[in-house]
């Protein structure tokens, strides 16, 4: 199947050009301003299906607006009937042709000019009127908000937000490519004339603002989002593909004694806390119990044993452990335990704690294995 996407340079083609790669479509048609015009007559000759993708919504003159939405459609559709070309055509619209503006009218005139051509000629056309798409790859200080907010909070640089209580309809472009390449096999999600993007998520601009801002402060905190929550997730994501790239790594408190040292990796609101631990030759750590508290232990590197007594028993019992069998050992509650390096290299292990440590409550009694 040959595709052409048109707007292949913009952020929604070069996303969907990346994944209908990475679901092995590999003849592509890529058109945009930069590629030459003579070989939008040849596309429009090979094409399969085609992902109209290209517009303008950023024009220095409002008379673009027209020149770009509509008269590039135009111009695409008369080259697909030269040739008698009847593939399905998919376009990228937006909730704003429902409103009386100069962008809104402009999209509105190429749906209609699309309709249009599909009673003419008895193609399938796929119009997608969708609200704002946020990911990665959007360019920021342009069209979208969510970019720009990601962009200038990871650089350090200053938001400004007019009204935070505006409330935003937002799809997330994995979502949005998924739909499209659905309509690649005629399973559109359609309602009436117009297609759409199942998942669409509302919030605030302003809790938009204040989830941005604390994933900039999870990294001091170590710490990582309620993942649970899908926009969070999403916009997680997006966040991260925004950062320097001279910051993409941060420090770590380690903490350091003659035993060997201590070190939270990461925190969460839900499942925990991760921690590294590294135990010196012959240091033995730990002997203390938890009513609540539940933990996990992986040694990655050395050999050691843990060890285990129910506080109201003199039984012991041992795990022997090593980076050489990677093994989880659970570290049940109302057994104090202990776990001692035996060999003769430092010995690293992976702690995994159901609850983020409190100093005021922190579950940690003493107790002599």
């Amino acid at each position: 199947m040959k595709i052409l996407v048109t707007g292949a340079k913009g952020f929604v083609g070069k996303n969907l050009i990346a994944e209908l790669r990475n679901r092995k479509f590999t003849d592509i048609l890529e058109y945009s301003r930069e590629t030459d015009q003579t070989l939008l007559d040849k596309y429009c000759k090979e094409a399969d299906f085609v992902f109209h993708l290209a517009g303008v919504n950023r024009p220095k003159d409002q008379s673009e607006f027209m020149n770009g939405n509509y008269g590039f459609t135009s111009t695409l559709l008369e080259t697909l009937k030269k040739h008698q070309n009847t593939c399905p055509i998919l376009i990228s619209s937006s909730i704003q042709a429902e409103r009386d503006n100069p962008y809104g009218i402009s999209k509105k005139a190429g749906e209609d000019l699309l309709f249009e051509y599909s009673k003419e000629t008895g193609a399938k056309v796929l119009v997608y009127r969708l609200p704002n798409i946020f990911g990665k790859w959007c360019k920021p200080n342009y069209n979208s908000a969510v970019a720009t907010f990601c962009h200038n909070v990871a650089h350090g640089l200053p938001i400004n937000v007019n009204d935070s209580n505006v409330v935003m309809k937002l799809v997330y472009i994995d979502d949005v490519l998924d739909e499209f390449i659905n309509a690649l096999s005629d399973k559109e999600n359609i309602k009436e004339d117009f297609c759409e993007v199942p998942t669409v998520h509302t919030i605030t601009l302003g809790e938009i603002v204040d989830l941005i801002y604390s994933f900039k402060d999870s990294r001091r905190e170590r710490a990582i989002p309620n993942m649970s929550n899908q926009f969070t997730k999403k916009l997680y994501s997006t966040y991260l593909s925004y950062l320097p790239e001279d910051q993409f790594s941060y420090d770590l408190k380690m903490n350091t004694d003659s035993r060997g040292s201590f070190t939270e990796f990461i925190k969460t609101p839900d499942r925990g806390q991760v921690s590294v631990n590294i135990s010196k030759p012959g240091i033995t750590k730990g002997n203390h119990w938890h009513h609540t508290k539940n933990e996990k232990f992986l040694v990655v590197s050395g050999k050691g044993v843990i060890r285990f007594r129910k506080i109201d028993s003199d039984e012991i019992i041992e795990y022997f452990v090593s980076g050489d069998k990677m093994e989880v050992v659970d570290i049940p509650t109302g057994y104090t335990h202990n776990i001692e390096n035996l060999g003769d290299t430092d010995m690293v292990t992976i702690m995994w704690a159901n609850e983020v440590f409190d100093p005021e409550k922190p579950d940690t009694y003493y107790l002599e294995v």
